[in-house]
């Protein structure tokens, strides 16, 4: 993991290794009982907390509030932010997620009341190249795929419209998430197909802040996500899955 300075941008921040296990993935990403299960059962905790720190939907003058969701996979996520009414673009580097993304949204169109939602097969350095901004980012599950997380948060950075927010949700990196997230989840309970992660790009909530106040941004709120048996719950614990809110002033 290089730690350089965030304004240096990598010409290509997710790996390809990391594009082609996914894109392997992306046939059954809206399949509860497949590999992509553990996302399907966190993902209402996750973009319902996030709903929480982002700014509303819909603005007071009755316009859409436009958010990226980068590393949107085949949308679980995406979808869930459109129904509540953002104008969302889902951006992913696999075009075989994003191929996946748009089927699922035609077989099962989102509600009339729900906002627009664009798939778009890229990278954050062609949105930064192209000057664009968002009222909101939700970046679940991705920084830790990463080339550089460091250079990934500062060109999110550049992405968000001042007095914007944004979601990051990840793993850190403890020997209770090898045990759990790593060797548990791939290995002894097979509930993520061996090789999704590498325990050690996982990312402290203390490096996180370090990355975010580097790229201009601050941490509002941190919070764990742990399992049980009633579901996904927020938690204090965040030794293994946590979520940030981060805002640019």
């Amino acid at each position: 993991m290089q730690h350089h300075d965030s304004t240096v941008v990598s010409a290509d921040s997710v790996a390809p290794d990391e594009i082609a296990h996914f894109s392997d993935l992306a046939a059954r990403w809206w399949d509860p009982a497949g590999p992509m299960r553990p996302l399907h059962a966190m993902n209402d905790l996750r973009t319902g907390w996030a709903m929480r720190h982002l700014p509303a939907p819909v603005a007071q003058d009755g316009t859409r509030r436009t958010l990226l969701d980068i590393g949107c996979g085949a949308g679980l996520a995406s979808e869930a932010f459109a129904r509540a009414g953002f104008d969302v673009t889902g951006l992913d580097a696999s075009q075989a997620a994003i191929t996946a993304g748009r089927l699922h949204l035609r077989h099962h169109p989102l509600p009339q009341s729900a906002g627009p939602l664009a798939y778009r097969c890229g990278s954050a350095e062609e949105l930064v190249a192209h000057h664009a901004r968002f009222d909101a980012i939700s970046a679940l599950e991705v920084i830790e795929h990463v080339t550089d997380p460091a250079a990934f948060l500062g060109m999110l950075g550049r992405l968000l419209k001042p007095g914007g927010a944004m979601v990051v949700s990840t793993m850190n990196r403890t020997w209770r998430s090898m045990a759990m997230a790593k060797i548990g989840a791939e290995y002894v309970l097979r509930l993520l197909p061996v090789g999704t992660h590498d325990w050690k790009k996982f990312i402290t909530p203390a490096e996180l802040g370090h990355y975010a106040a580097r790229s201009g941004l601050r941490v509002t709120d941190v919070a764990g996500m742990v399992p049980g048996l009633g579901g996904w719950r927020e938690s204090r614990d965040m030794a293994v899955n946590y979520i940030a809110a981060l805002v640019r002033d």
